[in-house]
């Protein structure tokens, strides 16, 4: 179904139910760009720290001996 079906099958709604339908919409993508900008920033203070040299690295080949 395209987006122009979905979309006027879903005005024929009752408004209340199409209330409750644009909602549930908004937030499935308010979720996703929060998680989104929440990931964002985790990146910017990581290579923040790393700018800084407030952390040490750790080579990738000794991580995985280390999780094995």
């Amino acid at each position: 179904m395209s987006v122009e079906e979905l979309e006027r099958e879903a005005l024929k709604l009752p408004p209340l139910e199409r209330q409750l339908l644009a909602a549930r919409l908004l937030s499935s993508v308010e979720s996703r760009l929060e998680f989104e900008a929440e990931w964002i920033e985790e990146v910017r203070r990581s290579a923040r720290q790393l700018d800084e040299g407030t952390v040490e690295t750790v080579p990738a080949d000794q991580v995985i001996r280390g999780a094995g």
